[in-house]
């Protein structure tokens, strides 16, 4: 029995890059920060950042590159992957990256002009019904997404 799974909450370092695949299937890559923060030997609080290479397929695909932007918060589930190619020289190349199942747009209302959602579409491109800045009908508040975001917060239940 084995088990490849993968959560992560964090913001886009960039805008997505969506492309098509030879036979037409959207494919887009997002590069998602997250961070983690802790207190060193010496007491002095340590910020780091790790970033997650997350590849997005078909209708999905389309809606990231759509609905997300650079600062948008997201949440992936999906599975690890690793692939291999060969450079221009010859040489054989890795990259391990998070091959999502589920993107959910985690923005909340004004947060960088983004929102979510899945319905049909208006001609300026948001969800029928929904207004900008408006979070989808769908939408559940997580709370901070950085331990660096918590810190203005007095009533943290842990």
């Amino acid at each position: 029995m084995s088990l490849n799974k993968v959560m992560v909450i964090g913001r886009l370092g960039r805008d997505p890059e969506l492309k098509y695949t030879q036979a037409g299937a959207p494919v887009c890559t997002l590069n998602v920060a997250t961070d983690e923060s802790y207190t060193d030997n010496s007491g002095q609080r340590v910020e780091k950042a790790e970033w997650h290479r997350v590849v997005v397929f078909q209708k999905a695909a389309e809606n990231c590159s759509q609905y997300l932007a650079k600062g948008s918060l997201v949440f992936v589930e999906g599975s690890l992957q690793t692939r291999k190619w060969q450079d221009q020289q010859g040489q054989d190349r890795y990259v391990t990256e998070i091959r999502a199942h589920r993107v959910q747009f985690l923005d909340r209302k004004g947060d960088n002009g983004q929102s979510g959602g899945q319905q049909g579409r208006q001609g300026n491109g948001r969800p029928q019904g929904q207004r900008q800045g408006q979070p989808p009908a769908d939408y559940e508040d997580l709370g901070p997404a950085f331990p660096s975001e918590c810190s203005g917060m007095d009533d943290i239940p842990f």
